[in-house]
């Protein structure tokens, strides 16, 4: 009997430790998207509401920069759904500008640099070519 209250009571810390940590993830989800917001709100005045890159840019961006990164994370980076980034995950991989590996539950991503941009205009420069001068 007192082992079955151990695990009982292990059940009970562990709901406990998983809700509290749920909880502190959706407040800082919320607290980054009330900064984008405010970001946003502010720089609207001043600033056109079109930028020089894609999501797809951005987002593979962010996937080279920190490849363990979930989607949701990706998403709240970039400024767009959760379901947009997995659309735009989905055509990189497709496309054969990424690959995912499977990691436990996880998925880690790898940006494959040597591909050619898309566009005829650019098409004489690689995608690592774009993520250096990103990055610098």
């Amino acid at each position: 009997m007192e082992l079955a209250d151990d695990f009982r009571r292990l059940a009970i810390l562990w709901r406990e430790a998983a809700t509290q940590a749920t909880e502190e993830l959706e407040s800082k989800m919320v607290r980054a998207a009330k900064s984008r917001a405010s970001q946003a709100d502010a720089s609207s005045e001043t600033l056109p509401r079109w930028t020089f890159l894609t999501n797809h840019a951005h987002v593979l961006t962010v996937l080279e920069s920190e490849p363990k990164l979930v989607l949701r994370e990706v998403a709240l980076r970039v400024g767009i759904t959760e379901r947009a980034v997995q659309r735009i995950v989905m055509e990189l991989e497709e496309s054969g500008f990424i690959e995912r590996e499977r990691v436990g539950r996880q998925n880690h991503y790898r940006v494959i640099k040597h591909k050619p941009l898309r566009h005829p205009l650019e098409a004489h420069k690689k995608i690592g070519d774009l993520l250096k001068l990103i990055k610098s």
